[in-house]
């Protein structure tokens, strides 16, 4: 891939604002200090406690997905 190439471009656009809310709700389930509107930077926040919230994140997605497909999941 060449320099400066956007690789992960987002399949639903406007998507990045439920994206963001879900980041904020789960590091606040987590108990993280972070808070709206400092998406740029969470530089003081453990590296694996990240890691987490794009987990769970994931899960989230992954069980939306599932009630979609098995037909129980609001379109």
């Amino acid at each position: 891939m060449a320099l400066g190439q956007k690789r992960n471009s987002l399949v639903v656009p406007g998507c990045h604002k439920a994206l963001d809310n879900w980041k904020y709700e789960i590091a606040a389930e987590l108990g993280l200090p972070v808070h709206q509107g400092s998406e740029d930077y969470w530089g003081h926040v453990a590296t694996r406690d990240t890691g987490a919230v794009g987990g769970r994140i994931t899960q989230r997605l992954v069980a939306m997905a599932e009630q979609m497909l098995s037909g129980h999941g609001n379109a």
